[in-house]
C-alpha cells in the first residue's frame, strides 16, 4: 500500500469519523456530518462517513439523512467495544488506501483518544478541540468579521488557500487561534460536542447515501488490550448539550454560594426540565463539578432558554451559549457584557430576584 502524507495533490473528500456505543449512534456523529457537509459543497468534493462496529450496517443509512454520500462501514467482532489499538489500525488502513483530505472526529472521550494515535500514524497533524471550521477563505474572512476583535479591513488573506481552518480556544480559552495543516494531509480535527449546528434529518437524503461494507483485517499481534466486560458509571452525568433550560450561576453567587446553587437548582426544577451550569469561576473556585461548565473551554449549548444568573459574560462564556433561542440574564451590574447578548435583562440582586422568578413560574404552571 503506498501512502505519503506528504503527497497533498493524491488526497480527497471530507471524512467524518461516526462514532458509535453499543449500537447506538451519538448525537456528535449527526453535528459532524452536517458541518461536514458544509466543508465538502465549500471543496466541490464528497462527504464519507466512516462506522466501525460490529453488527452495525442497520445504523449507517441514519447517518445518510444528515447529508453524507458514503458511508464506509467497518464491522468485525473486535470492534464491537471500542479499544485504542482495533479502531486506530482499522481506521489508518481506510484511510491509507482510500486517503481523504480532511477527518473530523468528535472531541469525546473516545475521540480524543483515537484521534491522536491516528495522526501520528499517519505521519500528519491534527488540531484539538474545535469550535470553528472552514475552508473557504470568504467564509474564514466573514467569521473574523463577526467574531473576533480584529480590524479585518486593514489586513490581507491569501484567498485562494483551501487549507481546512481549524479554530480552537488557547491560552485558556484567552484567545483564539486558527491552524492549517498545508504539508500533509488528512487534515484531522476533533470538534466539541454541542459546538456544531445538526441540520434537520432528511430521508430522501438518507436513502440515496451509499452503504460501502470493507473487509476489515486485525490479527492477534494488532491488539495489546481485550475487553472483558463493560460496566456503566453510577454516577449521574449531566446533560447540558441535551437540555432544553440551562440555569447558570456565576461569580455572583460568591457572597452565599450555597445558597445561589440552591436558588438555581429551584429555579431549574420550577421549569420543569431544566438543568444548573456554571461559568469557568464557579468551576475554578470549586463550587460545581467540572462537568457543569458552560464556556469556551467547558460545553457549548444552544437550549431553548438560558439563564444566566450573577455571570458577567465574558468572551468566553458568551462563546459558549450565545446561540441558545432565549437569553435571561440577571445581575447587578447594569453594564455587565451579559446584556449585550440577552433578550431579557434584569438588574438587580439575584437572591431576590430569583425567588421571585420561581413563583411568577409556579403560578403559570398552576394557572
Amino acid at each position: 500500500m503506498s501512502f505519503n502524507s506528504a503527497d497533498i495533490n493524491a488526497f480527497q473528500d471530507i471524512w467524518v469519523f461516526c462514532e458509535q456505543r453499543e449500537g447506538k449512534l451519538v448525537n456528535t456523529d449527526f453535528e459532524l456530518l452536517s458541518e461536514g457537509r458544509k466543508l465538502a459543497d465549500e471543496r466541490g468534493s464528497k462527504l464519507v462517513g466512516v462506522l466501525l462496529g460490529h453488527e452495525v450496517q442497520g445504523i449507517a443509512k441514519e447517518l445518510g439523512g444528515y447529508g453524507a454520500d458514503k458511508i464506509i462501514v467497518c464491522d468485525h467482532p473486535e470492534l464491537k467495544f471500542y479499544t485504542t489499538d482495533a479502531y486506530a489500525k482499522v481506521l489508518c488502513d481506510v484511510v491509507m488506501e482510500e486517503k481523504p483530505e480532511v477527518i473530523l472526529i468528535g472531541a469525546t472521550n473516545i475521540g480524543r483518544d483515537l484521534g491522536p494515535r491516528c495522526a501520528a500514524r499517519l505521519h500528519t497533524g491534527l488540531t484539538a478541540d474545535c469550535t470553528h471550521l472552514d475552508i473557504d477563505m470568504n467564509n474564514y474572512v466573514n467569521f473574523l468579521t463577526t467574531s473576533s476583535t480584529l480590524d479585518v479591513s486593514t489586513m490581507k488573506f491569501p484567498m485562494e488557500d483551501t487549507n481546512l481552518k481549524m479554530t480552537r480556544p488557547a491560552f485558556g480559552g484567552h484567545l483564539m487561534a486558527t491552524i492549517i495543516c498545508p504539508r500533509f494531509r488528512p487534515c484531522m480535527s476533533t470538534v466539541r460536542p454541542g459546538v456544531m449546528k445538526k441540520s434537520e434529518f432528511s430521508q430522501e437524503k438518507a436513502d440515496a447515501c451509499q452503504i460501502v461494507m470493507r473487509q476489515v483485517e486485525i490479527s492477534a499481534e494488532d491488539l495489546k488490550t481485550k475487553v472483558i466486560d463493560l460496566v456503566k458509571e453510577t454516577k449521574k452525568i449531566v446533560d447540558l448539550i441535551g437540555a432544553e433550560i440551562v440555569v447558570s450561576v456565576g461569580r455572583g453567587i460568591s457572597k452565599n454560594v450555597e445558597g445561589g446553587i440552591e436558588l438555581a437548582e429551584k429555579l431549574a426544577d420550577a421549569f420543569g426540565n431544566a438543568v444548573v451550569g456554571g461559568s469557568r469561576a464557579v468551576i475554578d473556585s470549586g463550587w460545581l463539578p467540572a462537568d457543569h461548565q458552560v464556556g469556551q473551554t467547558g460545553k457549548t449549548v444552544h437550549p431553548k432558554v438560558y439563564v444566566a444568573l450573577g455571570i458577567s459574560g465574558a468572551i468566553q462564556h458568551k462563546a459558549g451559549m450565545q446561540d441558545s433561542e432565549v437569553i435571561i440574564a440577571v445581575n447587578k451590574d447594569e453594564t455587565a457584557p451579559i446584556f449585550d447578548c440577552a433578550d431579557y435583562g434584569i438588574t438587580g440582586d439575584l437572591f431576590k430576584i430569583v425567588p421571585m422568578m420561581i413563583d411568577a413560574i409556579k403560578e403559570t404552571r398552576d394557572a
